[in-house]
């Protein structure tokens, strides 16, 4: 079984839930915001995929930071601080699978490859 993390409003969740729903994938929808997201997973998370690419630096939770916040976001500890405090800036889909692996993003093609190689 497969595990996704994200914001339920957002178009790319959709799409993505859309996607798995469509192919008969087995799939648990864990939201940032109703179901929170505890320090030990996101480390989890920055050991497989590192801060910089969890980090949305496109969103607007980002571009509503102020300068001096986004700058302050240099390293690992500053950036798992942010994105515990404000989940919405973790880029999204994020689909795990049950042997750990981490897909960031969606697209039809990379969904067809992961759930393949993971089913």
């Amino acid at each position: 079984m497969f595990k996704m993390y994200g914001i339920k409003n957002c178009d790319t969740i959709k799409k993505a839930r859309k996607y798995l729903e469509a192919n008969g994938v087995d799939c648990q929808f864990h939201d940032y915001r109703a179901d929170g997201l505890d320090s030990a997973t996101l480390q989890g998370f920055i050991e497989v995929l590192g801060w910089e690419a969890l980090l949305n630096t496109r969103g607007t939770t980002w571009r509503k930071l102020s300068e001096e916040a986004r700058s302050a976001v240099n390293n690992a500890a500053a950036a798992r601080e942010l994105m515990l405090e404000q989940p919405a800036i973790i880029k999204r889909p994020l689909l795990c699978g049950a042997d750990g692996s981490m897909l960031l993003g969606f697209s039809e093609s990379t969904y067809q490859q992961f759930i393949s190689e993971k089913s």
